[in-house]
């Protein structure tokens, strides 16, 4: 049996932990400032959410680069946290609008639970430094697991040029592909909000007769 260092259950199988995940340790270890998120929650995507369990990809850019805010899940933000919420209240603003939901729970914990992969195309941030990570290597690994989710159809939330780039081997004929601008707020404006996403993926769901998403979260 392949070894499972970073408890990531069968994504362990990827390539890019053999061939590039090495120098990505070297690169981390050599950053001179914190790194986001903590490195026990690095890979909390995939811990949290096995490939045949996926039903929908939401891709984004790369963590949190304050303290206490990036806890390993795209757009995920800790409970104890009591900061500025950024893209995440605009997520919320939009899901709203969609669906009237009004969400208040910050961790996304319960949509990985639901089959959403919350991955970004960078795992990791230098403390301060937006998209410090973006070259050493991630990208492999975000190519890796596209390509194993190819085996099914699925929903994919592209948000952001990077996550457009990264996914644009995705065919949009055998799944549900929307691009949007990234919901931070320096661009949300320019796409994000009126996208109705939430609803695009139910409907998609249960059309292809899934379940649909709790967006809402425990009540």
């Amino acid at each position: 049996m392949t070894a499972d260092p970073y408890q990531i259950g069968d994504w362990r199988h990827l390539p890019f932990l053999r061939d590039t995940m090495p120098a990505i340790e070297l690169a981390i270890h050599a950053t001179s400032v914190a790194v986001y998120p903590p490195r026990q929650a690095m890979f909390a995507a995939l811990q949290r959410c096995q490939p045949d369990t996926v039903k929908v990809v939401v891709l984004g850019q790369d963590p949190y680069h304050t303290p206490g805010k990036a806890d390993g899940l795209a757009f995920s933000i800790p409970e104890t946290f009591s900061g500025r919420l950024d893209s995440l209240g605009n997520i919320f603003k939009e899901l709203e609008s969609d669906l009237q939901i009004k969400r208040t729970k910050t961790s996304l914990d319960d949509w990985a639970d639901q089959g959403v992969l919350l991955l970004n195309t960078a795992l990791t941030v230098p403390e301060g430094q937006p998209k410090g990570h973006a070259k050493i290597g991630w990208s492999r690994l975000v190519e890796d697991v596209l390509d194993r989710l190819s085996d099914s159809p699925r929903a994919y939330l592209l948000w952001g040029a990077p996550a457009q780039k990264a996914a644009a081997r995705v065919d949009p004929t055998r799944n549900l592909k929307i691009e949007t601008a990234h919901p931070s707020p320096l661009s949300a404006h320019r796409g994000f909000f009126g996208a109705r996403p939430f609803s695009k993926v139910n409907q998609w769901l249960k059309e292809q007769g899934y379940a649909e998403i709790n967006w809402a979260g425990p009540q």
